[in-house]
């Protein structure tokens, strides 16, 4: 009996949250991603005093193996991962809303 994940050989639209700010030169690794940094302005942001910077990927991915090299590269990086979400596109910025659960 096979089972068919949704997205798992599939190209779909990711957004990836990071805690801290990841340099615009490491985005020749996420090919076709866009870098957003937003400031979190939580209670006490994610760092625990103030507020914190977060830093959003957002882009195609061609499948699951692509995904999981993309949050390596973040693991090898340093990056603390907030969330991992498949999104759907938006209609007239491309933007997407979240269609998948944190991680």
């Amino acid at each position: 009996m096979s089972s068919h994940c949704v997205g798992q050989h599939e190209p779909g639209l990711y957004e990836i949250r990071l805690e801290g700010r990841l340099h615009e030169r490491w985005l020749t690794w996420f090919d076709g991603m866009i870098l957003d940094s937003v400031t979190d302005t939580g209670p006490q942001g994610r760092g625990g005093e103030g507020a914190g910077v977060i830093t959003v990927l957002r882009g195609p991915v061609a499948d699951q193996a692509a995904l999981h090299g993309m949050l390596a590269r973040l693991r090898d990086l340093g990056m603390p991962l907030i969330s991992v979400a498949r999104v759907e596109p938006g209609p007239a910025d491309g933007r997407g809303v979240a269609t998948g659960s944190d991680g």
